[in-house]
């Protein structure tokens, strides 16, 4: 074998992402209130950054040598500083930089509220009426799904085996409210042996919690589930779950009737207690929250009759650097200080200037989106057009993906109300005269004409093709087909009406 040691030159390209540049991205996507609590933190933790209408000169003696000895003290600096250290780390790839951005918009992800319910009476037959007062008294609304049956099945009466394994079979429920597999199947992995019926009599036991239907294994168990002695055309309604789910689905009522001699009517007065049932009756406890809206821009009409948006930066305080530290850092003659102080304010000094650029890029793409949906202003959603974001990006000049953080989480205020910028852009379709029409106003002509139909003789997507038409929209059968579905509208014989 044969060694030796040699050079080569090699050429290879790599992106690598400057910490200004990552900061200028994530400050531009993030909505206005998260903004707010971002300069808030900064303001706590970064000793030189300060609102311009806070006078430093005014505070007293003990705040001033309470910041003076934070800046003296770098071991204690250094730790304010470390959550952001990365944000003037010159010397590494910034992978780390790169990841918190990747997952800021899961981090602003818009949810709804909680909701809840009591304990339903007719759910605790065969509890004593002290564990069923008890239990009506329990909290309107418990954190979890999980946690509001445990503290149900609690007031059980039953054997260490049961409760243990009827525990476990709650915390394999779903969001739903379902079992996530079939009993057999949790109970081979449950870690004990455990008899079928045994697991039987646990999973009863948890099918009589509230909210009805909790439990269940599929869709119709569930259902089932919710039916009492005093829910009207009960056996009806168990006959249509357990042998006609698909053709109530599919609305094949001549179908059922033929099946099971039920009238049309009886069938379809039973399919409106169907209605009041929840396949879902876990939903309600998902831990979930609002977040508050808040209109970034404004758009308004000039004299000229010319559509200009304006910043709405009322909650963002005007930020600068504290002229006493910048004396400081020219003037202490300790290395070590100047050091520290340097650093804050070329972290100070970047912030401010991405909240500037922030705002620049912000009012740029919502003014070109305005400029390009003017009409939408004028006459209403009956006129906006298809756009694009990279329409928008060769406006303004920035790269797509710029124009696609600037737009998101971001509303504009308008004079047709409250808007997501994102809400301006959309694709649409060519019709047989070569028009081009945003899918918007085809889903919304589309509505119309369906709200509007015979339920008793309701149109075919030939007939809609026709009826659109008349409209002004001139549309393949295939696209109207293909927007129906988009927009979960069945077909004509499912939306028909006996």
């Amino acid at each position: 074998m044969h060694l030796s040691h040699s050079q080569q030159m090699k050429m290879d390209q790599q992106m690598k992402l400057a910490p200004r540049m990552i900061q200028s991205m994530e400050i531009l996507q993030l909505p206005l209130m998260a903004l707010q609590e971002r300069i808030e933190q900064e303001l706590e933790e970064n000793v030189v950054l300060e609102q311009l209408q806070d006078d430093p000169e005014n505070r007293s003696e003990t705040e001033v040598e309470v910041e003076r000895e934070k800046a003296q003290d770098s071991e204690h600096d250094t730790e304010l500083l470390s959550e952001r250290e990365l944000l003037v780390d010159n010397d590494h790839n910034n992978e780390a930089d790169f990841e918190r951005l990747m997952e800021m918009s899961q981090e602003w992800s818009e949810d709804n509220s909680p909701s809840g319910s009591r304990v339903s009476s007719n759910r605790m037959d065969d509890i004593s009426d002290r564990q069923h007062d008890a239990i009506a008294n329990l909290t309107e609304q418990a954190d979890t799904l999980q946690e509001y049956l445990l503290e149900q099945f609690s007031f059980f009466e039953c054997d260490d085996e049961l409760r243990e394994f009827g525990e476990y079979l709650i915390q394999n429920l779903d969001k739903n409210g379902r079992l996530q597999s079939s009993l057999a199947e949790i109970s081979q992995v449950y870690g004990r042996i455990i008899d079928i019926e045994r697991a039987e009599e646990a999973l009863q036991l948890i099918q009589k919690l509230d909210p009805p239907g909790v439990g269940a294994r599929n869709v119709k168990e569930c259902l089932l589930l919710q039916l009492t002695d005093e829910t009207p055309f009960r056996d009806v309604l168990v006959t249509l779950i357990t042998e006609h789910f698909e053709d109530m689905g599919k609305n094949r009522l001549p179908v059922i009737t033929r099946k099971t001699g039920y009238s049309i009517e009886l069938i379809k007065a039973a399919e409106e207690e169907l209605r009041k049932l929840n396949p879902f009756p876990g939903r309600g406890y998902e831990e979930v929250s609002v977040q508050r809206v808040t209109a970034d821009l404004k758009v308004e009409q000039d004299d000229d009759g010319k559509w200009t948006v304006e910043l709405i930066d009322e909650y963002i305080p005007e930020l600068r650097i504290s002229p006493r530290y910048i004396r400081m850092m020219q003037n202490n003659p300790d290395a070590e200080t100047k050091a520290f102080i340097k650093k804050k304010v070329e972290s100070a000094t970047w912030l401010i200037e991405s909240i500037e650029q922030r705002y620049g890029t912000i009012k740029a793409v919502a003014q070109a989106i305005i400029d390009h949906q003017s009409d939408f202003l004028e006459n209403g959603p009956q006129s906006i057009v298809p756009l694009k974001m990279q329409q928008i990006a060769d406006v303004v000049g920035r790269h797509v993906t710029t124009v696609s953080r600037a737009v998101d989480d971001k509303w504009i205020q308008t004079p047709r109300g409250l808007y997501p910028l994102k809400r301006f852009f959309g694709g649409g379709t060519t019709t047989a005269d070569g028009e081009e029409v945003a899918w918007e106003n085809i889903r919304r002509k589309l509505k119309e004409v369906i709200d509007g139909e015979d339920k008793q003789s309701p149109l075919s997507d030939d007939a809609l093709v026709d009826a659109l038409a008349k409209e002004g929209l001139t549309l393949a059968r295939r696209t109207v087909t293909k927007y129906r579905k988009k927009m979960g509208i069945p077909s004509s014989r499912e939306r028909r009406e006996y």
